[in-house]
This record gives C-alpha cells, structure tokens and sequence, in this order.
C-alpha cells in the first residue's frame, strides 16, 4: 500500500514512494533466481464511509498519475456488495507473494558470496575501531559495521550499549480459506482487496488469504479471529462459510514514541534499520538503499 498513502508529506510518504519507484527494478533483477517472482497488482480498498469516499477523491485528485482511480458503488457491487461508499483502486499497489521474496533475496546474496549463518546473537560488543558479535554457540565475529534489524530482539542488543529503542509486538493473524459456495478462479478480482483493514488476497482456485495486524500484543485471541471471519458483520456469505485450511499468526515489532521504522546511525559502526511495523516488505528496498547510503559514509 504504497501510493494509497493516506499522507503527501513527510518521512513515511517519502519513503513509500521512493520503495514504489525501486521494487520493479528489484523484481526484475530477482526474476533470475525465482522467475515467476512479480509485484501482483492492483490493489482495491473499499470505502468505509462517505468521509472516506472524499478522503480517497482527494487522492485521486493528487495522484491520478500514479495509477489512482475512484470506484462508484456500482462498479463493486458484483464484487463486494454492500460497499455502498465506493472505493479506490490503484494500479500499481498490490502484493509480493513473502517467501518467494525471502527465497529469491537468499539466493541473490549466496550470489553475491554472502555468509549466512543460522544462529542467534547473543551480544554486541565495541572492540577497537569496529565491533564484536557474539553467537549464541560462543564463537566471536568481528567487523567495521553491524546492522541491527532484529525486530523484537533489536532492543536487547542496543541497550547494553546505551542505546534505548524500545518496541513493543503487535500480533497479526491470516487465515488460508476455501470457498465452498461459488467456485472461482477470481479472474475478476484485484491482487488484494482491502475493506476495513482487513486484506483479502485470491492465491490460488476457490483459495484466498485473509489477514490483519488486529491485536496489541504477543499472545493471538479468539475474538479477533471471529472478527476477521465476519469483516465486523460487514463479509459476504461465501466469505463467511468459506473453510479454514490453515491459520498463522505472526509479530510486528512498533516503536515506542518513535515513528517506524527505526532509521539511524547510532554511532560509527553501528546501524539501526528495525521496527519497520506493518510495512517491512513494502520499505524493503528504500530501507535497503538508505543502509547503503549509511555504511558508505562510515
């Protein structure tokens, strides 16, 4: 949800854009490690009233060339009936299916003669002009630079080095549905529909995902679960009567009293590119690009 932004300003807006205007260059050069890779779009977001209706026309109005474009109540009424207020689509905004993502950014970095290595750590640690990390199994790695973008964990490693950035978790749940009414191959659907904060995503025959970031917190609740299924009374029947195949949740680390994600240089050789909220994937390449930026200077 990039160009559907609610802002035109600011650090959050800045960033979007610049991540909006680098992801197909990305994609194009992840194609050659996961071909079928691709930024699925557009992406429709249902108007929940009529201040929102306006709300999405002064959108429009600002960004029409970014692929903007107001939706009359008719014109989703096949789709989603009830959404009596309209809604907006956007070109452009859309979907990165997350582990074809993680796979492609995995091979690319073997690629690039990078070590990755599976074990946690446990301390960092100033050592002469660089710093010192500390793995889990005892064996000590050292470097001119380190960035942290340990989510949840970041805090534990900054804080003994004087650095306080709490975040606190956010739980998100998805749930993988079947339709069982009307089977479809959703050829007239958007990548994703968004109504009410919650993301209805088509995947695969008579299949669709649906999730939200619902619940302060790191422990999931049945009551938010039963809200996601109905929409807040708002789904349709074949929504509400669809299967449940399978169910995950997952945490997002949101700063406290700072504005995510968290972006700094802490001192020399140390970064901080955390707390990125709801919008890891979506800032990956703007986050990416200001890191690089950072590590040249140092």
């Amino acid at each position: 949800m990039g160009h559907v932004f609610h802002r035109s300003s600011g650090r959050g807006w800045r960033m979007r854009k610049r991540s909006m205007e680098l992801w197909p260059g990305w994609i194009s050069k992840l194609q050659r490690f996961v071909p079928d890779l691709a930024i699925q779009t557009p992406l429709l977001q249902v108007a929940g009233s009529e201040a929102a209706k306006g709300r999405f026309d002064d959108l429009v109005e600002q960004r029409q060339q970014l692929g903007l474009r107001a939706l009359p109540p008719a014109e989703l009424d096949a789709l989603w009936p009830g959404a009596k207020h309209g809604g907006l689509r956007s070109e452009l905004d859309g979907r990165v299916d997350p582990l074809k993502l993680q796979h492609s950014l995995r091979l690319a970095a073997e690629d690039h003669q990078v070590t990755l290595i599976a074990e946690p750590v446990e301390a960092l640690e100033r050592y002469n002009a660089g710093w010192s990390v500390l793995r889990a199994g005892g064996q000590r790695d050292f470097f001119a630079a380190v960035v942290v973008c340990a989510a949840l964990a970041s805090s534990a490693l900054l804080t003994p080095l004087g650095h306080d950035r709490p975040m606190t978790p956010v739980l998100g749940q998805a749930l993988r549905l079947e339709i069982n009414d009307t089977p479809t191959n959703w050829h007239q659907w958007p990548a994703v529909l968004v109504d009410q904060g919650f993301n209805l995503i088509p995947d695969r025959p008579n299949q669709l995902l649906l999730g939200a970031t619902v619940e302060p917190g790191a422990e999931a609740s049945e009551d938010p679960l039963a809200v996601m299924r109905s929409i807040h009374g708002q789904a349709p029947e074949w929504l509400r009567s669809a299967t449940v195949i399978d169910h995950w949740t997952g945490l997002r680390a949101r700063p406290l009293e700072r504005p995510a994600p968290l972006l700094e240089l802490l001192e020399p050789g140390l970064i901080l590119a955390s707390g990125h909220y709801r919008n890891g994937v979506l800032l990956t390449p703007a986050t990416a690009e200001w890191v690089g930026a950072t590590l040249k200077t140092i």
